[in-house]
C-alpha cells in the first residue's frame, strides 16, 4: 500500500505575523531569566561562600590536628568549600526566582 508523499506545510506568512506580534507587544521579549548583572552577583556570591567555607574547614581541621596534616587539611578545605558553595547556591537560586517574580508583578502593573 503506497501513499502519496505529504506536502510540506507552507510558512510564508508565519515570519511576517511573528515579527508583527513581537513589535506590537513590547520591546523586551518575555523571559524567565534574571538579568546578567543579577546572575553575575549570584556567581560571585557562590564563589565567595566557597572560599569562606574552605577557610573554615581548613581552620577546624588545623586546630584539631598535630604533626603532618596536609591531607586532612585538604579534605577539610574541600568539604567546607562544598558545603559553603552549596548553601549559597540555594540562597542565590531563591533570590533570582524572587527577582523574576517581582519583575513579573511590575510588568503586570504597567499594563
Amino acid at each position: 500500500m503506497l501513499r502519496a508523499p505529504l506536502e510540506a506545510p507552507r510558512y510564508d506568512n508565519y515570519a511576517v505575523s511573528v515579527s508583527n506580534d513581537e513589535s506590537a507587544t513590547s520591546s523586551r521579549p518575555l523571559s524567565a531569566l534574571p538579568s546578567i548583572r543579577a546572575r553575575i552577583f549570584a556567581f560571585v556570591g557562590v564563589c565567595i561562600a566557597g572560599l569562606a567555607g574552605a577557610s573554615i574547614g581548613y581552620s577546624m581541621v588545623d586546630v584539631q590536628c598535630s604533626g603532618s596534616c596536609a591531607v586532612p587539611n585538604g579534605i577539610g578545605m574541600l568539604i567546607g568549600s562544598l558545603i559553603g558553595a552549596a548553601g549559597m547556591s540555594v540562597v542565590a537560586v531563591l533570590v533570582l526566582r524572587a527577582l523574576g517574580e517581582w519583575r513579573e508583578l511590575a510588568d503586570r502593573e504597567q499594563q
